[in-house]
C-alpha cells in the first residue's frame, strides 16, 4: 500500500515539477509581452501572433507532437522492459524529425506567401528554421519524459523562454532602431506598416533563439547520460530486436494520430485569425491595420494570459502518459482509471480558481502586464473576461486528449476536435457578420469551441475506461471555494484601489489573498485529503501549515 501511495505521490510529484516549469515559463512570457508590445505596438503584435499561428500549424503537423507521441511509444518499451528496443525507437525518431523537419522549414520559408501577405509573411519566413530545430529538442525531451523523469523538460522550457524573451525585445529593439533610425512611430501607414514588421520578425528571432538555447541543454543532459544509457541497452537480454523498419513503421503509427488530433486541436486559432483578418475585414471593407491592431490585443494580452494557467493541464498530461501508456500495456485498467481520476481532480484544483480569478481581476491584470489606451484597455478586459471560462474546458479537454492517446483511442481526439472546429467556424462567422458583437465573436467561438471539445474527451473517456469521475470533490467544492476566493480578491482590490488609485498595486495584494482564501476553503469543505496535498511539489509545507490552522 506504502508502494501505491507512493507512485501515486511522485506522479503528482512528476507533474507538479512540470506544471511548475510550465507556469514559470508562460509567465516569463507573459511578463515580457509588455516590453514588446512598447517596442513593437500592437500592429507589431498582431503580425506576429499572425504569422505564429500559421508557423504553430506546420510545427504542430512535423513535429510539435513529437515529445508525447515519442514518450507514449518508447513509456511501453520501457515498460516491457525492452531498452535496446527504445533506444533503437529513440534513433529512428531522431532521423524522422531530421527529415519531415528539414522539409516543413523549406516548405514554410518558400510558401510563407500562402498563407500570408507583405510583412506579416516575412515574419513567418523568420520563423521557418526553428521548425527543424524544435523537432530534434522534441525527441530529446520525449526521451526523457518515457523516463518519467521531467525535470530535465521543465529546465529547458525555462531557459527556452528566458532566451526567447532576451532576444524577442533586444532584436526588435535592434531592427526598428537600426532600420527606422529611431524608435518614433511615424505618422504615415506605410511607415507604421514597416516598423511593426521590423519588430515582428525581431520576436520571430527570439522564439527561434529560445528554442537553439533550450536544445543546447538537453543535448548537454543526453551526453553527460549517454554511458548509463548505453550501458543498461548493452545489458539488455530481451531476444526480439526490431528492424528499423518496424521502427519507422512503429513511429509513423504513432505520430501520425497525435499530428492530426494535436493540428486539428490547435487550428481554431489560425481559422479564427483568417476569418477576423482576412473575411471580415474584406466582406465589410474595414481598415485591415486597425483589424490587426485588435486581432493584436485578443491574441497577444487576452489570449496569452488566458493561457498561463492552461500550462498546468499540459504539464498533467505529459506526465501521465507514460505512465497511462505502461498501464494500458500491463492490461492495468483499473490503475488507469485511479490516474485518470486523480489527473482530473488536480487539473480542476487548479484550473477552476484561475478562471475565476481572471474573470474577477481582468481589468487590473491587463494593466500591470500591458501599456494600453484606455480603448485598448476597455477591450482587452472584457475580451479577457469572456475567455475564462474556457480556461477550464481547455485544461480538462488538454488532458483528456491525451488521455486518449495513451489508451489507444488516437482517433477520437481527431474527430472529437474536428467536430468542434466546424461549430466553432460556423459560429465565428454568425457572429461576426450577423451581429456587431467585431472581435468578441472570436473570443466567445473560441470558448464554444474548448466546451465542445472538453464535453466530447470527457465523455469518451469514461466510455473506453468504464470510469465515474467523482463530482462533488472533483468540480462543485472547488467552485464554491473559487466563488468565496473571487469575491474576497474583489473586495480587497476595490478597497485598496481607492486608497491607492492604482491598479498595479493593488491586484498583487488582491491575488495574494484570493489564493489563501480559496486554500482555507478548500480545506474547510474537506474539497482535498492531507494525502493528496502531501503528493503536490513541498506538499509537507501545506500539511504543516494546514495542521497549524487547524484545517486539517
Amino acid at each position: 500500500m506504502a508502494e501505491k501511495n507512493s507512485s501515486k505521490n511522485n506522479f503528482i510529484m512528476q507533474a507538479g515539477i512540470l506544471a511548475v516549469a510550465g507556469i514559470i515559463s508562460r509567465i516569463i512570457g507573459l511578463l515580457y509581452r509588455g516590453p514588446l508590445q512598447s517596442v513593437i505596438g500592437n500592429l507589431g503584435l498582431g503580425y506576429y501572433q499572425s504569422a505564429y499561428n500559421y508557423y504553430t500549424i506546420i510545427l504542430l503537423i512535423s513535429s510539435y507532437s513529437i515529445p508525447s507521441a515519442i514518450s507514449k511509444a518508447i513509456a511501453q518499451k520501457l515498460g516491457e522492459k525492452e531498452y535496446r528496443n527504445a533506444h533503437r525507437l529513440f534513433h529512428g525518431a531522431m532521423i524522422y524529425v531530421l527529415v519531415v523537419g528539414g522539409i516543413a522549414s523549406l516548405f514554410l520559408f518558400f510558401g510563407a506567401g500562402l498563407f500570408l501577405d507583405g510583412g506579416a509573411a516575412t515574419v513567418l519566413r523568420t520563423f521557418a528554421p526553428t521548425i527543424f530545430v524544435y523537432g530534434i529538442l522534441g525527441v530529446l525531451r520525449g526521451y526523457f519524459q518515457a523516463h518519467k523523469s521531467m525535470a530535465q523538460t521543465s529546465v529547458s522550457q525555462i531557459l527556452e523562454q528566458i532566451a526567447n524573451a532576451v532576444v524577442s525585445v533586444g532584436a526588435a529593439y535592434l531592427l526598428i532602431h537600426i532600420f527606422m533610425g529611431s524608435m518614433e512611430i511615424p505618422e504615415d501607414q506605410a511607415g507604421q506598416v514597416t516598423r511593426a514588421t521590423y519588430g515582428a520578425v525581431g520576436s520571430a528571432l527570439g522564439t527561434g533563439m529560445g528554442v537553439a538555447v533550450a536544445l543546447l541543454f538537453m543535448a548537454g543532459i543526453y551526453g553527460l547520460n549517454r554511458g548509463i544509457i548505453l550501458r543498461r541497452v548493452q545489458r539488455d537480454t530481451h531476444p526480439y530486436v526490431d528492424s528499423y523498419g518496424q521502427i519507422f513503421k512503429t513511429i509513423t503509427m504513432v505520430v501520425t494520430p497525435f499530428i492530426l488530433s494535436t493540428a486539428i486541436y490547435n487550428l481554431s486559432s489560425t481559422v479564427n485569425n483568417s476569418i477576423y483578418t482576412k473575411w471580415y475585414p474584406d466582406i465589410r471593407k474595414l481598415d485591415t491595420v486597425a483589424i490587426f491592431e485588435k486581432y493584436g490585443i485578443f491574441s497577444g494580452q487576452a489570449l496569452t494570459i488566458s493561457n498561463i494557467p492552461i500550462a498546468f493541464a499540459s504539464a498533467m498530461a505529459a506526465a501521465m502518459l507514460p505512465t497511462v501508456a505502461q498501464l494500458v500495456a500491463a492490461k492495468d485498467k483499473a490503475g488507469a482509471r485511479e490516474k485518470v481520476a486523480l489527473a482530473v481532480k488536480v487539473t480542476m484544483l487548479i484550473s477552476i480558481p484561475c478562471a475565476v480569478g481572471l474573470f474577477v481581476l481582468a481589468r487590473p491584470v491587463t494593466a500591470l502586464l500591458f501599456t494600453n489606451t484606455a480603448e485598448s484597455e476597455e477591450l482587452a478586459t472584457k475580451l479577457l473576461m469572456a475567455l475564462a471560462p474556457s480556461v477550464i474546458f481547455y485544461a480538462l479537454s488538454t488532458l483528456n486528449s491525451q488521455i486518449l492517446q495513451g489508451i489507444g483511442k488516437l482517433n477520437a481526439p481527431i474527430i472529437h476536435a474536428a467536430t468542434a472546429l466546424g461549430i466553432q467556424s460556423v459560429a465565428a462567422v454568425a457572429l461576426l457578420f450577423l451581429t456587431n458583437l467585431d472581435l468578441y465573436s472570436i473570443a466567445i467561438a473560441n470558448t464554444l469551441y474548448s466546451g465542445i471539445m472538453c464535453v466530447l474527451n470527457q465523455y469518451t473517456v469514461r466510455k473506453a475506461l468504464g470510469y465515474r469521475q467523482e463530482i462533488k470533490r472533483t468540480f462543485v467544492i472547488p467552485l464554491i471555494a473559487s466563488l468565496f476566493m473571487g469575491a474576497a480578491a474583489w473586495a480587497v482590490y476595490e478597497g485598496l484601489f481607492l486608497l491607492t488609485n492604482s491598479k498595479q498595486i493593488s491586484v498583487i495584494p488582491a491575488i495574494l489573498v484570493g489564493a489563501v482564501v480559496y486554500f482555507v476553503f478548500l480545506l474547510l469543505l474537506k474539497g482535498v485529503t492531507e494525502k493528496e496535498l502531501r503528493g503536490f511539489p513541498k506538499g509537507y509545507l501545506l500539511v504543516k501549515a494546514a495542521k497549524k490552522c487547524r484545517l486539517l
